[in-house]
């Protein structure tokens, strides 16, 4: 076999080889290409409420000094931003609570508006108010008055099944003139 006829031979095999592939299903792949992912469902109004409930908790423990709740809702990543622009992480948080340092009559959480994202994340806005709060900062003689109303934001994250703080901002709302 000369040269020639080998070469129209592997070009035949070659040709028939492609002829051999599948068919294009273009009605396939048109709805592959313009299918949306199926959303997650879940139930907003319960991890509304769970929020909430957590936001108290993590609340009252400045009151009971307690810092299981802050332990279990704080995550060991989070950032705190306090009123006067100081950050502080879980272990800080954890320390002040149950030093004790602050004291208050009552912290009352008014507005709370909690915003799902998805499953698994959300946040928190509403207002905290404080009466008759005191922060005795070590070094200082006279303890702080930390009484009055905050606009705060907390960042949740579900994580391994527990929703957890991994940011919070609180800002001091100044009486108007």
């Amino acid at each position: 076999m000369n040269r020639f006829k080998l070469s129209l031979l592997i070009v035949a095999v070659v040709a028939v080889m492609n002829g051999c592939q599948p068919a294009l299903d273009t009605n396939r792949n048109n709805a592959i290409a313009t299918s949306t992912p199926a959303k997650e469902t879940y139930d907003a109004a319960a991890i509304e409420a769970e929020i909430i409930k957590l936001e108290r908790e993590w609340a009252d423990s400045n009151k009971t000094h307690s810092s299981e709740a802050v332990k279990r809702i704080v995550s060991d990543n989070a950032v705190i931003v306090y009123p006067d622009g100081s950050t502080a992480t879980k272990a800080d948080e954890v320390k002040t609570i149950e030093s004790g340092s602050i004291a208050a009559d009552s912290y009352e959480i008014l507005d709370p508006k909690v915003t799902v994202i998805d499953a698994d994340s959300a946040f928190i806005t509403g207002r905290g108010v404080i009466k008759n709060g005191k922060n005795a900062v070590p070094g200082q003689k006279k303890p702080i008055d930390i009484s009055g109303e905050y606009r705060f934001l907390d960042v949740y994250a579900k994580r391994d099944g527990k929703w957890q703080v991994v940011a919070s901002q609180a800002t001091k709302i100044l009486p108007q003139p």
